[in-house]
């Protein structure tokens, strides 16, 4: 048996930053059911940090996030986090309450500009403007391309350097809790225990509670489609914004000098391998054409992957009142990588004690105790 203070079950964003900033407090050991970290949501995420998803609280951790990116601690990674890519949401003539809507949410957080149609065209020559198309926008030219990659990288080796170990292939076969502690069987046999268990399974969190015999607290795995395609012949593209339309139909951005663009879909799964579906796939190019003058053409890549949900859309951070030692850190939906410094911290003062890092947000508002009644 191997022992530790604390046993992450996930490897994902979520897994990987709390653990790494509880490292310089505790032995951390992240078992991770893959041959990889970051396999699942993580690696497959548009990686944008931006405010037009979520509501006040993600907004705030989002803010609370973004200087750990523009500025990441010395030694954690030898690339950039992220690079600005400005953020464009655009609206036909039905949908500019929407927008006035978005642009009220969105304004405490991120400094925002009003454009019509030829601000639009600017940003975005492809989006389709004038009768039926686009007639107003909003733009943050502060938003920033996160790499998925790099995040991940740095966290485990930030983990590793504290002495924190990563175990992957670890898929969970067994929990229960034994005396003071938890102990952890992998499906190879190898047990693990620690007085405090962190749930950070993402789409699987739900599993591992009833592994642990407490009961799940509703979580809800989302299917999201992303594809990849060829921008007009001879247009350059690189400098192309993220694009989205105020309500949730589309958003495109460039990509490894091609665009990627999702239908953003929301279909309910199981906890799987995401695969894409062809009509999904479909989806996706269709509305590309209906929103821009764009025609897609051959489709380079698709993918898929799972976006998991609290019932309330909220992230979830915090020990469980029916089972001591038993942490969830769950349900980071669309804006697990954007939020994932703040979370971390919260994690951390919720384990280790240290100072609360962010007003705006309360300890209430991410317990798992909110779904126990």
């Amino acid at each position: 048996m191997s022992s530790s203070d604390i046993i992450v079950i996930g490897g994902g964003i979520a897994g990987l930053s709390a653990a790494s900033v509880l490292s310089a407090h505790a032995k951390v050991i992240v078992l991770e059911a893959e041959e990889a970290v970051g396999y699942h949501s993580s690696g497959r995420s548009a990686t944008m940090l931006h405010y037009a998803l979520g509501d006040p609280l993600v907004r705030a951790l989002t803010l609370a996030s973004r200087p750990f990116f523009e500025a990441p601690p010395r030694g954690f990674t030898d690339a950039p986090l992220g690079h600005r890519m400005p953020v464009l949401i655009h609206a036909r003539e039905d949908e500019l309450a929407e927008l006035d809507q978005q642009h009220a949410d969105i304004a405490p957080f991120a400094r925002l500009e009003r454009v019509g149609e030829d601000g639009v065209l600017e940003l975005c020559p492809a989006i389709r403007t004038g009768e039926g198309g686009a007639v107003a926008g909003l733009v943050d030219r502060n938003g920033i391309r996160l790499d998925p990659h790099a995040l991940l990288q740095g966290h485990a080796r930030a983990l590793r350097r504290k002495g924190g170990e990563i175990v992957t292939g670890a898929r969970i076969g067994g929990l229960h809790r034994a005396g003071a502690g938890w102990t952890v069987t992998i499906e190879t046999g190898q047990t693990y225990s620690a007085p405090t268990v962190i749930n950070a399974a993402g789409a699987w969190a739900d599993a591992v509670a009833d592994l642990a015999g407490i009961g799940r607290i509703g979580l809800m795995p989302l299917r999201r489609t992303i594809i990849t395609f060829d921008g007009p012949e001879g247009a350059d593209v690189s400098g192309w914004p993220f694009a989205k339309t105020v309500g949730d139909e589309l958003y495109f951005a460039p990509e490894s000098g091609r665009l990627f663009a999702s239908p953003m879909d929301e279909v309910p799964t199981d906890p799987c391998d995401a695969q894409p579906d062809e009509y999904e796939v479909a989806l996706a190019a269709h509305r590309v054409e209906a929103r821009t003058t764009m025609k897609v053409g051959r489709i380079h890549s698709r993918w898929a992957g799972l976006r998991t949900f609290a019932p309330d859309r909220h992230l979830v951070a915090g020990f469980d009142p029916r089972a001591e030692g038993f942490f969830w850190l769950a349900g980071q939906g669309g804006f697990g990588l954007q939020t994932s410094p703040a979370m971390a911290a919260i994690v951390k003062s919720l384990i280790a004690g240290t100072a609360w890092p962010i007003e705006a947000v309360t300890a209430g508002e991410l317990s798992p105790a909110r779904f126990l009644g």
